[in-house]
């Protein structure tokens, strides 16, 4: 097995235990809540959260809400890219309405199985899930909207890959809009460190490197729409979802190192990692 495909299935097996354990569990990039409360914070108003059917919205691992800086019409065919338990899919269907035609990738089978639920229970036939990874996308060329995503790029063991993926899909004049996790400056013991991978730390790249990888895909008008620097408080329970990997990461001769050690490495990570909004066209 490759590094890329060892990293793959550690997210997709990490995401498979958070999507079947309980609401207020928490685990992965996100800590969702039985009330889906990370989901608010995250900007969906509550007439979005209320609206959507089943657990979509308390089992949503996003960073932010790419559909809330698009202009998603009637009619339109939208792609999201690692849809998860479906929360965007299920906003995306009411945007692009029974004229238009939704596209949710997952790698992750338990996702996928939560994903048709939700739909089924919503009653819709405009919402479609397709099981492939980002970096090859089963979709076809040229034949979509919009490309959304929600903290799931960063996951991606070959970033330039999805890149070039989002720009074949779309149409000419389609749009991208994502919300992603970026990080500067990781130390080296964090960035080797799967279990923070896994929780959309490690593997983030930095802003710069995002966008250049955009423009180098040959997408146009890539700028940041929104940004938003992760402070400690939302730190920790990414630290907490990861403190097995770190234990055996930071133990020595079979010591794992104190709670208080763990919950230091947060102030090392603070104002080096944001969650932001990313637009970008395809001429």
């Amino acid at each position: 097995m490759s590094r890329d495909d060892e990293i793959r299935q550690s997210v997709s097996e990490t995401y498979a235990r958070a999507v079947s354990a309980p609401a207020t569990s928490g685990c992965g990039c996100a800590a969702p809540s039985a009330d889906a409360g990370w989901a608010s914070a995250l900007g969906y108003t509550p007439e979005q959260i209320q609206a959507v059917a089943g657990d979509a919205a308390g089992k949503s691992f996003g960073c932010g809400n790419p559909l809330a800086f698009s202009q998603v019409r009637p009619g339109q065919v939208v792609l999201d890219l690692g849809s998860g338990a479906g929360l965007d899919l299920l906003i995306a269907a009411d945007r692009v309405g029974p004229g238009g035609q939704v596209i949710g990738v997952d790698m992750t089978d338990e996702m996928i199985e939560t994903a048709r639920r939700n739909i089924a229970e919503a009653g819709l036939t405009n919402v479609e899930i397709r099981k492939g990874i980002i970096e090859e996308l089963p979709v076809d060329d040229a034949s979509v909207d919009w490309v959304i995503s929600n903290c799931v790029i960063n996951l991606s063991p070959d970033k330039p890959a999805v890149f070039r993926e989002i720009a074949r899909v779309l149409r000419p004049g389609g749009r991208m809009l994502v919300s992603d996790i970026v990080a500067e400056g990781l130390p080296e013991a964090m960035v080797r460190s799967q279990a923070l991978y896994d929780s959309c730390i490690s593997g983030a790249i930095p802003e710069a490197d995002y966008l250049a990888g955009l423009r180098d895909a040959g997408l146009t008008e890539v700028e940041v729409r929104d940004r938003r620097i992760i402070d400690l408080a939302t730190l920790t329970p990414l630290i907490d979802a990861a403190t097995p990997g770190l234990d055996q990461l930071l133990s020595c001769c079979g010591t794992s190192p104190t709670r208080e050690a763990i919950e230091a490495l947060a102030p090392t990570l603070a104002g080096k990692i944001a969650s932001i909004e990313v637009s970008a066209t395809r001429k």
